[in-house]
């Protein structure tokens, strides 16, 4: 069973219109490329027919893995973002232990773009996640070191 997709509405709309141009505009560029491929002769030995039709597969598989995608995607609005704790949709404003600040957007991990947007499931996001202002927290990264971020201020972020 698919695991629900994390997303805001701007998301949504971006997966949309990506979903829609890969089925129209890509899905007839290709197209064309077979056919024209088809049209030198012999496909058994035709290199240009072969890469269009690869071409052609990874198409269809972004195009599906986009539709799953959006068929178990669950929604995050304004509404239902409470800016009392750390959760997705939100904008963290956090201090490290080596007193640099940085601003963090929680989204889910189908729109995660760090270091402005950060997947819940990342490894600071996931140690943010359920904190409150003034929390202090330890993220352990993955190189193994761990580093201390306080949480000065949490922001609608959608």
């Amino acid at each position: 069973m698919p695991k629900d997709v994390i997303l805001t509405p701007e998301g949504l709309d971006r997966l949309k219109e990506e979903l829609e141009e890969l089925s129209t505009t890509k899905r007839r560029e290709v197209a064309a490329r077979i056919k024209e491929a088809r049209e030198f002769g012999d496909i058994s030995e035709n290199s240009e027919y072969d890469d269009a039709k690869n071409e052609q597969a990874m198409l269809e598989s972004r195009i599906a893995a986009l539709e799953e995608k959006l068929r178990s995607a669950q929604v995050v609005s304004a509404e239902d973002v409470s800016t009392d704790v750390v959760g997705v949709g939100v904008t963290v404003n956090v201090k490290f232990d080596d007193g640099k600040a940085q601003k963090f957007t929680i989204v889910g991990s189908a729109e995660a773009s760090p270091p402005e947007k950060l997947s819940n499931e990342s490894p600071v996001g996931k140690a943010l996640m359920g904190h409150r202002r003034g929390d202090e927290v330890s993220v352990a990264l993955p190189n193994g070191s761990k580093r201390k971020l306080k949480i000065t201020k949490i922001d609608l972020g959608l």
